[in-house]
């Protein structure tokens, strides 16, 4: 039997390492499904229930495993829907192939191709049905690569480069591939050197960037010695360099504030380490940027100027492996291009730590664990039935050595920032730069199918459960039993509130909340996991709230708890004062529907923070 295209495609991503390709089909896959059926389901075709969460499937898979996430759609709607989880990929920096399958022929002179014969443009908009420009729809989130296949001998070096360039970019590649196109008999390309890879090819490394001279590294070095007050700001680019990072905190006495991408960078239980920095951050990390006199930014892009210490009398040294990225929103003296751990090697002989006094480190470990106590009482207050806080607070001793967390975005990125406190071997992860809703279901499936034999907890509101995820459960229930460690946790936080918007509304538009656009609908979560035959329970009571979540992590497969979570428990920002708080308040009582349960919460999480420190087995103040 002749080898068609669609045939090659699948032995080309197994060629690549390539073990699952997460999708939907469409009339313009209808070639490639085929060649699956004749393949055996290798790589194993991983349905999602809409095309966003299976692109954001593959984010999540990428993100957990490091490998290229892989998604597969038909055009048209299925195109559209596949944006937003690329965007995710693209603004996070993570690896991912999207594979795209045109019902109707593009190769009617609207394509335009290059030098090499590659075709760079798909068909423009026209009148037919179901079509779309892919060109234009793409031409930002794919800018790093996008390619149409326009005849069998183009398609090894089109799929070989995507994926070449989604891992050295750590970035969405897009490839069109026609359906009339998929069933055409596959011919190798007539130039050797145009070969598709082979399964001694491996997986591509990044580029290596121009490593920092010995000259930059002295003047960092300089920097960072003459300072008496460092602060270290980690992000996910520092994610290989955990005991380099341990080292050199050390060696200045410095305290390590994380951005949200970096939360697994370092573990929480070093007494330096003082969490998330920013809106979602802990008072400790305000702290630390509001008083350093040093800063020294580790693979990171963070983008809240507002929360980095004032560059009028705060030196900075910077480390990213993408000179690209070096743009941002703090000057640095110094920027050092290359990767986290090689250029911390480089650098930390450098460093005189035996100099250093120790009264800046202590202050910061003293913070630490003030906030910790704070954020206990906090979590102990009363609400209406559950306080959120309580919730996350609960799991944190809670959570296995080898967990891997997904969080939303939302009000419950508030608690998963602040109460989760990450160990050595756990690993944790967002959209942290697009900040979409609906990831964490999706991102914890694609995590399961990255490892299997390893537990996944997603943490969700309301809001975007009813956005995605109560169709992501029929995923998690269809592919169970898949997984070696069959456990998946979904966590809902039902407040019947968009709160994280209800809440920006109150303290930044001095506005009450609008009922008609944040009150959400009261639904059943545990009931419909449950007739999915999942374990389901839920939790109206906070005495109830342990068992739950030990219940759900000692489960024998997927497990939903609904927590039924008071929505007037404020995600404080980390520098409120007392005026903002009265300001806030004020706004409320201009109209809030919860006005009264609102300002009394507020009131008790703030007071908090001037509370004496209590005694090992003391009562929580209330």
């Amino acid at each position: 039997m002749s080898v068609r295209v669609s045939d090659h495609v699948l032995r080309q991503l197994r060629a690549w390492g390539v073990e699952h390709v997460f999708g939907y089909p469409g009339s313009g896959l209808r070639g490639l499904l085929a060649a699956w059926g004749r393949a055996g389901d290798e790589p194993r075709f991983v349905q999602a229930r809409h095309e966003e969460t299976s692109a954001l499937q593959a984010v999540g898979y990428a993100k957990f495993s490091g490998r290229l996430g892989v998604c597969a759609a038909s055009s048209g709607p299925g195109a559209v829907h596949l944006l937003n989880g690329l965007y995710d990929a693209k603004l996070d920096r993570v690896p991912v192939l999207a594979i795209l399958g045109t019902p109707d022929p593009v190769t009617d002179g609207t394509a335009e191709a290059t030098a090499d014969g590659i075709a760079e443009a798909t068909a423009k908009g026209g009148a037919h049905r179901r079509e779309v420009d892919l060109h234009a729809l793409f031409a930002d989130v794919a800018s790093e690569f996008m390619a149409t296949v326009t005849a069998p001998e183009k398609l090894p070096v089109v799929l070989d480069r995507a994926i070449r360039t989604a891992y050295a970019r750590r970035c969405p590649a897009v490839v069109v591939i026609p359906a009339d196109v998929q069933d055409l008999v596959y011919a190798p390309p007539e130039d050797e050197f145009t070969v598709a890879p082979g399964a001694d090819h491996g997986v591509p490394s990044d580029p290596p960037p121009d490593a920092p001279s010995d000259d930059s590294l002295r003047q960092a070095a300089e920097i960072l010695n003459s300072g008496d007050k460092v602060a270290i700001l980690a992000g996910q680019g520092a994610a290989g360099a955990r005991a380099e990072v341990e080292r050199i905190a050390e060696l200045l006495g410095a305290g390590v504030a994380k951005a949200l991408l970096g939360k697994d960078v370092l573990s929480d239980e070093l007494p330096y380490v003082t969490g998330a920095v920013g809106p979602l951050g802990t008072r400790p990390s305000y702290e630390l940027m509001r008083d350093c006199d040093t800063l020294l930014t580790i693979g990171s892009s963070f983008p809240y100027a507002q929360y980095l210490p004032d560059a009028d009398r705060t030196r900075g040294v910077r480390i990213d492996v993408d000179p690209r990225r070096n743009e941002t929103r703090h000057p640095y003296e110094v920027n050092l291009v290359g990767d986290a751990r090689e250029t911390l090697r480089r650098l930390i002989p450098l460093i005189r730590g035996a100099e250093r006094g120790r009264e800046w480190f202590d202050t910061v470990c003293a913070n630490v664990r003030r906030w910790d106590e704070v954020s206990e009482r906090r979590a102990g207050l009363s609400a209406d039935p559950i306080n959120p806080e309580y919730v996350a607070r609960v799991l944190d001793p809670l959570l296995p050595p080898d967990a891997m967390v997904s969080c939303d975005s939302g009000s419950v990125t508030t608690w998963y920032a602040r109460c989760l406190r990450l160990r050595p071997g756990m690993r944790a992860s967002l959209s942290g730069t697009l900040a979409t809703m609906g990831c964490a279901v999706p991102y914890a499936i694609g995590a399961k199918f990255a490892h299997p034999n390893r537990p996944a907890i997603a943490l969700v509101g309301d809001g975007a459960m009813q956005m995605n995820g109560l169709a992501e459960l029929i995923t998690a229930a269809r592919y169970r039993d898949r997984w070696q460690d069959p456990r998946l946790v979904v966590a809902v936080w039902n407040n019947r509130d968009l709160n994280q918007g209800t809440w920006e509304m109150r303290a930044m538009e001095g506005a009450p909340s609008f009922l008609p656009s944040q009150e959400l609908p009261d639904v059943p979560y545990a009931q419909f996991a449950r007739s999915l035959g999942l374990t389901a329970l839920r939790v109206e009571r906070p005495e109830d709230v342990e068992e739950a979540w030990r219940v759900a992590l000692e489960a024998d497969g997927p497990a939903l708890v609904e927590f039924l979570t008071d929505p007037a428990v404020p995600p404080l920002p980390p520098h409120t004062t007392w005026e903002r708080l009265e300001a806030t308040a004020a706004s409320i009582l201009a109209g809030d529907a919860d006005r009264g349960a609102v300002i009394r919460q507020g009131f008790k999480a703030k007071v908090q923070e001037f509370l004496p420190g209590r005694e090992p087995g003391g009562d929580t103040p209330d």
